[in-house]
Formats: structure tokens, sequence, C-alpha cells
């Protein structure tokens, strides 16, 4: 897993209580110097904001165009948070 660069500069790896987080799944991920923090059990509404938040990119923005890679995912995304914190604030 290491070329596929997913925990690159990542310290932690936050996760729910699912079966598949087990032992050897979350030995592997802190062998790479990644520390596993599971969630408190029973949370269901922890990640309420950025639950909210993904849904408002997935509703509002991404659900209407065709991206052709990363780099124009990565650009939409930023302009989609100019424009997020715009509408909150003037609100």
């Amino acid at each position: 897993m290491d070329e596929w660069g997913y925990l690159d500069n990542c310290r932690y790896l936050i996760h729910d209580r699912d079966t598949k987080y087990c032992k050897s799944f979350r030995d592997i991920v802190e062998s790479g110097a990644v520390k596993t923090l599971p969630l408190p059990a029973r949370s269901p509404s922890l990640n309420a904001f950025a639950e909210r938040w993904v849904k408002s990119v997935k509703d509002e923005c991404l659900s209407k165009l065709i991206l052709f890679g990363e780099a124009s995912l990565r650009r939409t995304l930023r302009e989609h948070l100019v424009h997020y914190h715009v509408k909150k604030t003037s609100s």
C-alpha cells in the first residue's frame, strides 16, 4: 500500500467501529507511523457538520458537473468552498 500514498503525510486515521477496521488492518496502518483513532461507540451525529458540508458539495456542485481529472475536481472544490463561505457569512 505504500506506493498508493493514501496516508502520506498523515498522522492519524479516524475511523468508525466497523468490522472492516479489524486488528490486523489497524496493525498494518500503524506500521506506517499512522495512529488509528476509533470514533466513540454509538455516536451517530458526531460528524454532522462534515456530513452536511459533503451533502452540500454533492447536491449544489458536483452533481451538476462533469469533471475531467483531479485538477478540475480540486479547482471546482476550491471555488465551491469560497462560494459556500460567502453564502454562509452573508446569510
